[in-house]
């Protein structure tokens, strides 16, 4: 694999809104306190993300609105190693209709200029803008919008190591 960077949203993605039930990994919802509030994830997601995480010349971000807070706080409450992932910052950006997630996603990809990249958010379902962006760079990015109540499934995960 050559140069790819992964970029990783928390809310609805490693932590979905309002899980219940059981898992798309077939588990219970597993429960933390992430120091601020609690959080509700999958442990077969975690555990599949930090397999994923090892794989050569594969770069992972934080693109989310926790910020610093993902690997401050998330990261040591889920047992995700992304400690040491950048951030992506919203501070300048954003503001009447553009999201601060895309301009931070576009100023990183000009600046690392990956081979590959692949945006995971649930969010992106519903960002116009962001999928006519992606449009453009065709089979270069792959985007994945998880459902939020559901976070993000093993069929998207596989989807994510068939385009690596």
């Amino acid at each position: 694999m050559r140069n790819v960077s992964l970029y990783l949203d928390v809310d609805g993605v490693i932590c979905p809104f309002g899980a219940t039930g059981t898992t798309d990994w077939g588990s219970l919802w597993q429960i933390s306190d992430a120091g601020l509030l609690e959080v509700t994830y999958a442990r077969e997601l975690v555990d599949s993300l930090n397999i994923l995480t090892r794989t050569p010349g594969l770069r992972c971000v934080w693109l989310t609105s926790w910020e610093d807070m993902a690997p401050e706080y998330l990261c040591p409450a889920i047992g995700l190693a992304g400690e040491e992932w950048p951030v992506l910052s919203s501070d300048g950006l954003g503001g009447g209709d553009n999201w601060w997630k895309l301009q931070a996603l576009q100023q990183d990809i000009e600046a690392s200029a990956p081979d590959r990249a692949v945006w995971i958010d649930d969010q992106l379902e519903f960002e116009a803008a962001a999928r006519a962006w992606a449009s453009i760079l065709g089979a270069r990015l792959l985007l994945i919008s998880p459902h939020p109540r559901r976070g993000l499934s093993r069929a998207e995960l596989d989807a994510v190591r068939a385009f690596l």
